[in-house]
C-alpha cells in the first residue's frame, strides 16, 4: 500500500507544508486546481464520478419519461418526484449517522451495490413490458433510499483523503462533474432513446455503477477514528447531529445561507411559464431548453475556472458573496425581456452557485468534526434536494399571482436582501477563515 493511503487510513493529514505546490503563473491560475487527484484514493472516487453522474442522469429522464408514456399525465410524473422525497429525506438523515458509526468504505460499497439493483430492477420491468407506476414509484423510492445512504458517506470520505487546504479544491472538482453529468446526460438521452430505446439507459446506468463499485473497493478502510468506535445510528445520534449544528453557528450559517438562495431564488417552475409567454417569439421550445440549460452550463464553467477562487482562504466571505451574486444574477434575469441576456445572466447564477457549493461544502467537511461529518452531510443532502421543491411551490404559486418576470426578479432580489441582513447581523461567518 502506497504511503497516501496508509496516512489517510488512520485519518491523518498531510501538512499545508508538505502539500503545498509552487505559485502557477500565466493562464494556469485561473485554471481549476487538481491538485487533489494527485491522491490515489481520492482519484479513484473522483474518476468513477465521472461515468456515474452521466449515467444517473440517463434513469433521471427515463424514469420520469416512462411514467408519462403510460399515463400521458404529468400529476403523475410529479407525484413520482414525491414519492422519491420523503425516503430520502428519511435515510438521508439515518445515512449521516450510519457514516459516522461504521466504515464509511463499507458503506459505500453497500449503497452503490444497492443503486445498481434498482437500475438493474428499472430495466427490468421495462423490458418486460410491466407498464406498473405503482411498480415505478416503489422502485424510485428504493433507489432514492440508496442514494440517501450514500450521498453522507461519499462527501464525509472526502476529508479523509485530502488535505483540508485542498477542500475547496476537490468539491469544485467534484460539483464540476457533477453538474456536466446534468448537462451532458439529459442531452445523451434524448439521443439515445430513438436509437435504442427507454429500457437500455436504465441498463447503461446499471453498468456505469459497476464502476464506482470498483473504484470504492480500491479505496482504503475509512473506519470511525479512535475514540468514535462502537457508536449507535439510531434518533438520539441523529437529534445529535442537530444539536451539534445548533451549537456550531458557522454551520448552521452554511445551511441557512443555501436554504436562502433555493427556497427563495431558484425559478425553474417558472421556465414553461417565461418559455411560453415571455419569450415565446424566439420559440418555446428552444427558449426552455436555454432556461432549464443556462445554470448548469454556468455551474461547469465556474468549475472549469475554480483556480480563480478555490485557493481562497476566507471561506465565509466566499460564501456570502456567491449567495448575493446568485440573487442578483436571477434578479437580472427575471428584469429581462431578452433570451439571451436572460440566458447569460442565469449563467453567472450558476457561477455563482458553484461558489458557494464550493465553500459551503469545505465548511462542512472543516469546520465539523469527523465523528460528525456524515451527520452533517445527511442534513446538507436534505437540504439541498428539499430547497428547489420547496421553491417550486412558492415560485409556481408567485408566478401565477404575480407573473413569472416580477417572481423571478422579486425573488432574487429578496435573496440579496435576506443573506445581506444574515450576513450583518450574525458575524460568524463573516469571520470564518482556514
Amino acid at each position: 500500500m502506497d504511503t497516501s493511503q496508509s496516512g489517510t487510513q488512520s485519518g491523518a493529514q498531510p501538512s499545508d507544508e508538505t502539500t503545498a505546490a509552487p505559485p502557477r503563473r500565466g493562464w494556469r491560475r485561473w485554471a481549476m486546481d487538481t491538485r487533489p487527484l494527485a491522491v490515489p484514493a481520492y482519484r479513484r472516487l473522483w474518476s468513477s464520478t465521472i461515468v456515474t453522474s452521466v449515467g444517473s442522469q440517463l434513469t433521471a429522464v427515463a424514469v420520469p419519461k416512462q411514467i408519462y408514456d403510460i399515463t400521458g399525465s404529468s400529476a403523475w410524473v410529479g407525484a413520482a418526484s414525491l414519492a422519491g422525497l420523503l425516503p430520502l429525506i428519511v435515510f438521508a438523515l439515518w445515512g449521516g449517522a450510519v457514516a459516522d458509526a461504521m466504515d464509511r468504505r463499507r458503506l459505500l460499497l453497500i449503497t452503490n451495490c444497492g443503486i445498481a439493483l434498482t437500475s438493474l430492477l428499472f430495466w427490468l420491468q421495462a423490458v418486460t413490458g410491466l407498464e406498473s407506476v405503482a411498480a415505478l414509484m416503489v422502485l424510485l423510492a428504493l433507489q432514492q433510499a440508496f442514494w440517501g445512504l450514500n450521498a453522507p458517506a461519499r462527501t464525509a470520505s472526502i476529508a479523509r483523503l485530502v488535505p483540508e487546504a485542498q477542500l475547496p479544491a476537490a468539491n469544485a472538482l467534484g460539483s464540476t462533474v457533477m453538474q456536466t453529468g446534468q448537462v451532458v446526460g439529459p442531452l445523451l438521452a434524448g439521443a439515445l432513446i430513438p436509437v435504442i430505446g427507454l429500457p437500455e439507459l436504465y441498463l447503461i446506468d446499471a453498468l456505469a455503477l459497476c464502476v464506482t463499485v470498483w473504484a470504492v473497493y480500491r479505496l482504503p478502510a475509512l473506519p470511525p477514528l479512535a475514540g468514535a468506535t462502537g457508536r449507535r445510528a439510531g434518533v438520539r445520534e441523529i437529534a445529535e447531529g442537530f444539536r451539534y449544528i445548533s451549537m456550531h453557528k458557522v454551520l448552521l450559517l452554511s445551511f441557512l445561507a443555501d436554504i436562502i438562495a433555493m427556497v427563495f431564488g431558484m425559478p425553474r417552475a417558472l421556465f414553461p411559464q417565461l418559455a411560453a409567454q415571455t419569450y415565446g417569439s424566439y420559440g418555446e421550445g428552444l427558449a426552455l431548453g436555454l432556461l432549464f440549460a443556462a445554470i448548469p452550463v454556468g455551474a461547469v464553467l465556474g468549475g472549469l475556472f475554480s483556480g480563480t477562487f478555490s485557493r481562497a482562504r476566507r471561506h465565509g466571505w466566499m460564501v456570502i458573496g456567491a449567495v448575493v451574486g446568485w440573487g442578483a444574477a436571477i434578479a437580472g434575469s427575471g428584469l429581462s425581456r431578452n433570451l439571451w441576456i436572460a440566458v447569460a445572466f442565469l449563467a453567472a447564477a450558476g457561477v455563482a452557485d458553484m461558489v458557494s457549493m464550493v465553500f459551503r461544502g469545505a465548511i462542512l467537511l472543516s469546520a465539523a468534526t469527523d465523528e460528525m461529518r456524515g451527520r452533517m452531510q445527511g442534513v446538507f443532502t436534505v437540504v439541498v434536494a428539499g430547497g428547489p421543491r420547496l421553491a417550486d411551490v412558492l415560485h409556481g404559486t408567485m408566478g401565477s399571482v404575480f407573473g413569472p418576470r416580477a417572481a423571478v426578479a422579486g425573488g432574487g432580489l429578496l435573496v440579496v436582501a435576506v443573506m445581506l441582513a444574515l450576513a450583518a447581523a450574525v458575524p460568524a461567518l463573516r469571520r470564518y477563515r482556514v
